[in-house]
């Protein structure tokens, strides 16, 4: 990862940003070192070990289900940026050992220069392959499910991924019923809509080759689909999921159309956002009695603190001339670049409400189809489905921590010198909603999707099962009609911005 920053553009700017960023994270204090008298008393010590872990030491064993976490997790894949490195990912696959790859991707980057690539560099290498090009874009469990019965039978040593989220996301999901071929397609997805099954093996490699700046799938343990039956959006989270190599290529970005380039860059805003903004990681409960229960969403933590504001100052500036002007290589490489941040920040610390509203707005879309977007249903893309709720959300959530959401208001460029804190939510909705109407082309609420008030209901009864993302909301009340009631708001104040 320091390798990769290192060789992007204005890297020393780069290096002094991420270190001042530690200034304003303002990390939860350790569980330890909060207590000036740790370091004196060596029964005490013995005691918080028992406290914190509810192993038995001089103190009882505690109920871990009622206690906070005290610990986070970092974990993301390897990468390698850089204009050029699709060619290597053919020596990648050798170096693995690997000899039968299973290529992923759309009918759409199937006829790409990326594409066309990754078969140079696999055959360049003797390495046998077949080619899966019937991803759908914004994926729904049964186009999972076909790809997964393409991967069984031909059984592959690894998976390659070549597209957007979509593409990444379906990829993640083939290598793991490949290797759980038995399994029933809900053990492993998110509760309470699936079993929430944890992954306890180590799937095959795969390599992740993104082709729009904005998911940050090629960094998580995360796959997203819709799940038909529910109207809503779920999906699969472990950090067993994540690729084992992800190939940041600036190259690959350069034929996005503008709405693509926007809507995907909109998805990097908000999961800077909704990560720098989410409950510190220390305030998580259950606390798991078994690390390899801790989720990949953990809450908000000193370490991806720094990926998610760098890769939020790197949007705004960076997103608006990506969108306006389709030469800017320097503009695209910094999405690229900022998208892949923000997926080693949201990855580890989680999402909240823009991405859990998210889910019922995409899966209940009332036939709306954004303009841009070469495909024959009716879609709402992703990153516009979680742009639409933003000025709403963090308006919401600003008396949860004023201080970071000034310090995000300050990433737009607000002079926040003398705003108050209990104006700090309002603050940064409106430097939101400016930027999304300066971008250009985008609904301005979902009223301009096609919903209405008639749909509120079923939209706060989609959002409510994603607990995943829900818990990490800062605010949020956990008793469900106040939830409902809170969700209701936040709906119609998403109607208009």
């Amino acid at each position: 990862m320091v390798a990769a920053i290192r060789a992007a553009p204005s890297a020393a700017t780069r290096a002094v940003s991420l270190l001042r960023t530690v200034q304003y994270a303002h990390p939860p204090n350790c569980p330890c070192h909060s207590n000036p008298g740790h370091h004196h008393h060596a029964r005490p010590q013995v005691d918080r070990y028992a406290q914190h872990t509810g192993r038995r030491g001089f103190a009882s064993p505690v109920d871990l289900s009622q206690q906070k976490e005290y610990a986070f997790e970092m974990a993301a894949s390897s990468i390698r940026f850089g204009p050029g490195v699709t060619q290597e990912v053919g020596m990648d696959f050798k170096n693995m050992g690997a000899k039968r790859v299973c290529v992923v991707t759309d009918s759409t980057v199937r006829h790409l220069t990326a594409t066309k690539q990754v078969e140079e560099a696999l055959s360049r290498e003797g390495i046998e392959f077949t080619i899966f090009d019937k991803v759908r874009v914004e994926p729904k469990d049964s186009s999972i499910k076909e790809a997964i019965d393409f991967a069984k039978p031909y059984n592959p040593d690894a998976f390659l991924a070549v597209g957007g989220g979509s593409v990444i996301d379906t990829a993640k999901l083939m290598n793991l019923y490949t290797e759980y071929p038995e399994a029933d397609f809900l053990d492993f997805v998110n509760a309470p809509l699936g079993n929430g099954r944890p992954i306890d093996k180590k799937l095959k490699p795969l390599v992740a080759i993104p082709t729009t700046a904005g998911t940050g799938s090629e960094t998580t343990g995360t796959a997203i689909f819709d799940l038909v039956a529910k109207k809503a959006k779920t999906g699969i989270a472990h950090r067993n999921l994540k690729p084992t190599l992800g190939i940041i290529d600036p190259l690959n970005t350069k034929t996005m159309p503008s709405a693509v380039k926007a809507s995907s860059g909109l998805d990097v805003l908000c999961h800077s956002l909704e990560s720098w903004t989410a409950i510190p990681y220390n305030q998580r409960v259950p606390r798991p009695t078994n690390p390899i229960l801790r989720p990949a969403y953990q809450g908000a933590n000193p370490i991806s603190d720094i990926f998610s504001l760098s890769a939020l100052r790197s949007t705004v500036k960076y997103l608006p001339r990506a969108v306006k002007d389709p030469e800017d290589f320097e503009a695209q490489s910094e999405m690229l670049l900022a998208a892949t941040l923000a997926g080693v920040g949201f990855g580890n610390a989680g999402v909240h409400l823009c991405h859990g509203m998210s889910y019922p707005i995409s899966g209940q879309n009332p036939g709306y189809k954004h303009a841009g977007y070469e495909v024959a249903h009716s879609i709402i893309p992703h990153g516009v489905s979680v742009a639409v709720s933003a000025p709403a959300v963090f308006r919401f959530t600003g008396p949860s921590n004023p201080e970071r959401h000034l310090a995000a208001a300050e990433a737009f460029g607000v002079d926040i010198s003398n705003v108050k804190c209990e104006d700090a939510g309002a603050v940064l909705a409106d430097a939101i909603a400016a930027f999304l109407t300066d971008l250009g082309d985008q609904p301005k609420g979902l009223k301009d999707l096609g919903f209405t008030s008639e749909h509120i209901d079923a939209l706060v009864e989609g959002t409510i099962p994603q607990a995943r993302v829900l818990m990490l909301a800062p605010g949020l009340q956990t008793e469900l009609e106040k939830e409902r009631e809170q969700l209701r708001a936040l709906f119609e104040d998403s109607m208009a911005y």
